[in-house]
């Protein structure tokens, strides 16, 4: 039996359909549990709305005033009260909020779509279906019932059998415990953010540098530091349309106007008491001016304005001369992605050219007898190479430089050729096909006889297959032959070690949360990569997900269809509807 921990605390949960008697079980069973000297914890899931506080109680108004969290304290307990409208708190999250110093078990009670030990509970008048059939995580049963099983089976209404279940499972083998502590991911695979570190901790900055124009730098990454060599504004101007004149004139009832002053132009002379200047938005301030007074508050009359009831503060409506940015300051620093934005800001400096690190050259081919360009009929037993077309186009995107190589065949010399003539001009490599189990052994064979490279299977879908190293100190990635599992391991792992390589500061993809508007099934002890669409919801203000549907790794036009990849987590093998679950959305991606 294995067990799973947190912080070394084991954690068994009571799994079963809604009308089982779960809460009144453990109500019974917690006190045998506690006389045999156990310290326990409970987590219950509950699917329906619900609050533990009191209507009128100090905490509940002071909740209700908006704190978001409320720690309430006694002499006997203390409780804290977390608010999560935006998103259902995480499995394992809600695990480290206990005191594990104080417990020897935690029992879960609901979250039987979650991967961790469970026993079933089961009653006959209840009528629902077993679950231990499709979760491999149920490891005893109580029921009043005979299944067809080799699990551990009791009799549901034996409270000391059940007891004795639960102690049975706390002496399980610890070492096997403490391999499945909090993350089931086997030892023999490596976790999606486990493989993104190794990869990123191996990949080297790009530290070569080249100045370009600006109309060049678009996509670029800046390779040092822009400070402003002007002030922005230039001058002290006007904040919008209206009439300057004097602060020691606020309070006058009439000023007589003695000029009218365009954006782009100045007003000679200064201002004296009693006066005042037309001005228009972005113009500079009269000598002798500080404050404006907009045009809808003005009564003109002849050459006279005067502004009625209208409170008037010194200094109003004026910006000062490097109020937005003072020269010398700082406006980016190196490692920033230059987008339009940015490149709009550096022009409004002045500055028409810019240093930026030098582009990143990616040597890109295809592996395969089978594999025919695009172009000619198509011959038997072969496909079209769509890979190293999804592969340049991403890379294109990222502002790289393309060597392509073109399809290579399953010969092992022509493949080392190729790949030292990469390693030679190119700052990385990427090849589809040619690192999965049942391939050719050719590609393993040039990597171990020229570079350094370790094969790994990570613990995902699509995309198990995945090989990185380096080849004479060049970064090198095989990618998986699947079209599918080609693009969802280039945005978890090449993009990445691009944008690093780049010198790009935030190089992990984007996550953000929505709600699933259907089932999602994932299989657990993995992290599952569906092709989703996601959109937004008005009503509730959050986004909701669902797949474009058929999730086999060589659909590709499940990928078209899609504007966002769904992340089940490992622990989870069922997401409900209604549920959150963390999306990675594809635009400028792909």
């Amino acid at each position: 039996m294995i067990k799973k921990t947190i912080n070394n605390v084991p954690i068994l949960g009571f799994a079963a359909y809604s009308g089982t008697g779960k809460t009144t079980l453990l109500e019974a069973l917690l006190p045998l549990l506690t006389e045999s000297g156990l310290r326990v914890g409970v987590l219950k899931h509950a699917h329906h709305n619900f609050d533990v506080d009191k209507p009128g109680k100090d905490s509940y108004r002071l909740r209700k005033a908006g704190a978001s969290q409320m720690l309430i304290a006694s002499r006997y307990r203390h409780a804290l009260m977390t608010e999560t409208p935006e998103a259902e708190a995480e499995f394992e999250h809600l695990l480290a909020r206990f005191d594990h110093q104080g417990l020897d078990l935690i029992l879960v009670e609901g979250c039987k779509n979650i991967a961790f030990p469970k026993i079933e509970l089961n009653r006959q008048q209840v009528g629902k279906p077993w679950l231990y059939v499709n979760d491999n995580n149920i490891i005893a049963i109580a029921c009043d019932s005979q299944p067809e099983t080799s699990l551990p089976t009791v009799d549901i209404n034996d409270l000391s059998a059940i007891k004795a279940l639960v102690i049975n499972y706390l002496d399980a083998d610890s070492k096997a415990s403490a391999a499945n502590c909090c993350d089931t991911l086997s030892p023999a695979l490596l976790s999606v953010t486990q493989g993104q570190q190794k990869i990123l901790d191996a990949i080297p900055l790009l530290k070569q540098s080249e100045s370009v124009e600006l109309e060049q730098a678009l996509g670029r990454v800046l390779a040092t530091d822009i400070a402003s060599p002007i002030n922005v504004p230039a001058y002290t101007n006007s904040a919008m349309d209206g009439y300057a004149i004097r602060g020691d004139d606020i309070g006058s009832s009439d000023f007589k106007v003695v000029g009218s002053v365009m954006a782009g132009y100045g007003f000679e002379g200064e201002l004296q008491a009693g006066q005042a200047i037309q001005i228009m938005t972005g113009a500079p301030m009269p000598s002798g001016g500080d404050t404006v007074v907009m045009r809808e508050q003005a009564v003109t009359s002849a050459d006279r304005v005067s502004f009625g009831e209208a409170v008037i503060k010194q200094g109003q409506n004026v910006r000062q001369a490097g109020e937005d940015l003072a020269q010398g300051k700082p406006v980016f620093t190196a490692g920033t992605a230059i987008k339009s934005a940015e490149l709009g800001m550096i022009a409004s400096l002045g500055i028409d050219q810019v240093s930026v690190i030098k582009q990143l050259k990616v040597a890109v081919f295809s592996t395969g007898d089978e594999v025919q360009a695009p172009g000619s009929p198509l011959k038997a037993n072969s496909i079209y190479d769509s890979n190293r077309y999804t592969i340049k186009s991403m890379l294109t995107q990222l502002g790289c430089n393309i060597l392509d190589l073109g399809i290579l065949a399953d010969d092992e010399s022509e493949m080392e050729q190729a790949i030292v003539t990469a390693s030679e001009q190119a700052d990385m490599i990427i090849t589809s096909g040619g690192v999965s189990v049942g391939d050719a052994d050719f590609i393993k064979n040039v990597l171990e006889k020229r570079g350094n490279v370790d094969f790994w299977r990570i613990n995902m879908r699509p995309g198990r297959p995945l090989a990185f190293g380096h080849i004479d100190q060049v970064p090198f990635f095989g990618l998986p032959g699947n079209p599918v599992a080609v693009m969802v391991s280039f945005i978890n792992f090449v993009e990445p070690a691009i944008k690093k390589m780049q010198g790009v500061r935030e190089f992990t993809p984007l996550k953000v949360t929505a709600i699933a508007s259907e089932s999602l099934r994932s299989r657990q002890g993995r992290t599952e990569f569906s092709r989703g669409i996601y959109d937004f919801d008005p009503q509730s203000g959050q986004l909701s997900v669902k797949t474009t549907g058929k999730q086999g790794s060589g659909i590709l036009r499940s990928m078209s269809e899609a504007n966002c990849l769904i992340e089940i987590a490992p622990h989870v093998d069922m997401v409900k509807v209604g549920e959150s679950v963390t999306i990675i959305p594809l635009q400028g991606r792909i």
